[in-house]
Formats: structure tokens, sequence, C-alpha cells
């Protein structure tokens, strides 16, 4: 009886989900943040920064919940590379990244190199950078 009702629940739930985004890195690192937040709430003992503390990880839970039943997959999805690729460049700690002033390619060039003239490689564009 029981199998049977969760079957039949999981069956919905696929049926709406089906087309919507899901979750993703960014979702999951807006909830840790909310959580984070929610925490250091309730070890604030005074009330007006509680309640903003409070309302912010509220208002960040609803956002990871709105980006996950999203049905613009394309627009969430755009969302998450840039979150990862700004992550990437942070702990890439061998490279620099430069767009390239006529594209805006971007393009990474090892550190410690001096003075270099950098080529694009979808426009072949020149451009000197200090790295």
């Amino acid at each position: 009886m029981f199998r049977q009702f969760f079957q039949k629940l999981s069956a919905g739930m696929q049926r709406f989900m089906a087309g919507r985004y899901g979750t993703d890195k960014l979702n999951m690192t807006i909830l840790v943040a909310a959580l984070v937040i929610c925490l250091i709430a309730g070890f604030v003992q005074v009330a007006v920064v509680n309640l903003l503390l409070t309302a912010v990880s509220y208002g960040l839970m609803i956002w990871a919940i709105c980006r996950s039943m999203s049905r613009n997959t394309y627009k969430r999805y755009q969302e998450n590379r840039k979150f990862l690729q700004f992550f990437d460049r942070i702990k890439d700690r061998d490279h620099r990244y430069y767009d390239c002033p006529r594209c805006r390619q971007s393009v990474r060039v090892p550190r410690g190199k001096g003075k270099i003239a950098i080529t694009c490689p979808r426009c072949k564009e020149k451009f000197i950078r200090k790295t």
C-alpha cells in the first residue's frame, strides 16, 4: 500500500518537474548560504538584525526554489556556467584571464611572463598585456 503511494507520488513529481531546470551547483551554494545566514540569525540577540538576517535567508531560499522550478533552462544554465567560471578563475593560480578588446572572448595566458603579445583565438586581434 505504501509502496504504491510512493510510486504514484514519485511519478507525479517526475511529471511536474518535466521541462523544469532542477538543481545545480549555484542552487546548492545559494541554499547553503541561506542555511548559514539562518543559523547566524539564531545566535544574534538584536531583534532588528535577527529579523533582517532571517528575511535575507528566506529570500535566498525562495530564489533557489524559483531557479529550480524555472522553465527557462537556457538562462539558468548560463547563470550556473558563469558562476562556475568565476570560481574556476579564483582557483587557477597559474593563469591570468583577459578579455579581447574587439570581440570580448576570454583568453587564458600563463602568469609571470612579463609583457606579452596576446592573440585572440576567435578574431585574431593582437593586444599587449602584463602577466
